[in-house]
């Protein structure tokens, strides 16, 4: 694959790990991330989707390796960040991508069960996955953490309570792991997108009143698409961004000022 990125921009000997990389934002990331260079490793609970964007990696010159794992599931966080080392040496770059929201509804609505759910894979497993991490990026004289966040973390939508909870919790985690890492030259953001077209949030753009509704709202106009976070993920996990750290970045079309 041939690079033609400003120097900054390249990722050329980095090991980037991904989760929620099937798909949507997770797969778009992972493709931009493998164009800049790095070695990318691709999680999701399913290996054969995976395993295919994967494929289209290699197919592109990319270097990419799948590996089934649940977030949600600590021993399998563990397995997913062995493999990454003992396949390529080390890891200079984590995504933390995967997410849940099982259901819409009322807050009033909601129970204990629910609310464990989300937060377990919204919020624990960014947590824990990135302790398993950071002695790997600390042994390699720093690193980037990029948590995939949400507009819903800063401005919650009805139904979706306490999606937009644990989202605003994901935003303070980068903070706090911004703060306490920085000495060993570990950065640490937030990505937060708005409506992007993915099955994630199918739910919302193939209801055609509601998409209507929220397009004529948003100051672009309309819905993103999956690539549209890819940039953006790249200058935060590259040396283009070398001094950006504990900061949420909104790629949302404008939501936020509506």
């Amino acid at each position: 694959m041939e690079h033609h990125l400003p120097k900054s921009l390249s990722l050329s000997g980095k090991v980037a790990v991904i989760t929620g990389a099937s798909k949507g934002i997770g797969a778009a990331i992972a493709e931009a991330l493998a164009a800049a260079g790095a070695a990318v490793v691709l999680s999701s609970r399913r290996l054969e989707a995976v395993e295919e964007v994967a494929e289209t990696i290699r197919r592109s010159g990319g270097e990419a390796s799948a590996f089934a794992c649940h977030v949600g599931d600590e021993l399998q966080l563990e397995a997913l960040v062995e493999h990454a080392v003992g396949l390529y040496g080390g890891i200079d770059i984590l995504v933390n991508n995967a997410a849940a929201n099982p259901a819409y509804g009322p807050l009033q609505t909601a129970d204990g069960p629910l609310f464990d759910k989300i937060m377990q894979i919204n919020l624990r497993a960014p947590f824990l996955l990135s302790n398993l991490v950071y002695p790997h990026l600390r042994t390699r004289g720093g690193g980037a953490i990029l948590h995939i966040g949400s507009v819903e973390g800063s401005k919650p939508s009805p139904g979706m309570a306490l999606y937009s909870v644990s989202k605003a919790a994901l935003e303070m985690l980068t903070k706090a792991q911004a703060r306490e890492w920085g000495g060993e030259g570990i950065r640490v953001n937030a990505l937060c997108p708005g409506l992007v077209q993915t099955r994630f949030s199918a739910a919302i753009w193939q209801n055609e009143s509601l998409l209507r509704e929220l397009t004529d709202r948003l100051p672009l106009g309309r819905m993103a698409q999956p690539g549209e976070m890819a940039a953006l993920a790249l200058l935060l996990c590259s040396g283009a961004g070398s001094y950006l750290t504990g900061a949420t970045f909104a790629a949302d079309g404008g939501w936020l000022l509506t």
